[in-house]
């Protein structure tokens, strides 16, 4: 094993215990025992407690006094955490179904806060809006990542919308919008997003209009899924097994 020190140590258990729950290696009510655990990684009782720590914090398990710590059904896991959305989305099989369900829950979170952002005029933050549009017409010339320009969209929705919920949001949408916007990409055939579609709503922010704003946003996110609900054309590395 590669040498790592105490607090990366713990990390790389966390990691590696957390994908293997994620991935179905430890069904539910399957028990840790730190001790086997200890072995297992060549780490200390101190190690794999604080690991197992960071797993009960994320709903991935459950420790009992007498009993160790016992592996939680999925509909426990906070898939709002990064680390856990991350696991989730990679594991091949999991990510079309995960897709769908998160774009439901980007259409009851972002038209919302792409009113609330016409409505606040926070100017700093509808800057950083026309920023990541600029980046997203750079992408098109080949001079920046759609990718990263469409992530930094739709968080900067966020923050514009003043809203602390949806700003504590923004990792989530982050991790699971860069495998959502690949597939939904692919399946339209395209490289990068639509960007007089991404306009329309940051233009709708400017000016105030919270109703078109709204709309907007709400017709981006229903093509999404409309895609997603088609045959759908999984990233490469996203494939079934």
């Amino acid at each position: 094993m590669a040498k790592f020190s105490k607090g990366n140590l713990t990390d790389h258990v966390a990691n590696a215990l957390g994908h293997s729950i994620v991935s179905g290696d430890y069904k539910p009510g399957s028990v840790f025992l730190i001790e086997e655990l200890c072995k297992t990684f060549d780490a200390s009782r101190t190690v794999m407690r604080e690991a197992v720590k960071t797993l009960t914090a994320k709903g991935l398990v459950t420790s009992r006094p007498s009993v160790g710590s016992i592996v939680e059904k999925s509909g426990n896991w906070n898939l709002s955490d990064p680390d856990v959305l991350d696991w989730f989305l990679n594991v091949k099989g999991n990510t079309l179904p995960l897709i769908q369900e998160f774009n439901e829950f980007r259409l009851g979170i972002e038209p919302t806060a792409a009113a609330m952002a016409a409505r606040a005029q926070d100017k700093p933050a509808i800057a950083k809006i026309f920023t990541a549009l600029e980046r997203m017409l750079a992408a098109e010339r080949q001079e920046d990542s759609a990718l990263d320009a469409d992530v930094e969209f739709h968080v900067a929705i966020l923050h514009a919308s003043g809203n602390r919920f949806f700003i504590n949001m923004r990792h989530t949408i982050d991790v699971a919008l860069r495998i959502s916007i690949r597939v939904t990409n692919r399946s339209k055939g395209v490289d990068g997003p639509n960007v007089p579609d991404h306009a329309k709503i940051a233009e709708a922010i400017a000016v105030g209009d919270e109703t078109a704003a709204r709309d907007a946003m709400q017709n981006l996110l229903i093509e999404a899924r409309s895609l997603l609900k088609g045959p759908v054309v999984m990233p490469q590395d996203q494939q079934p097994l």
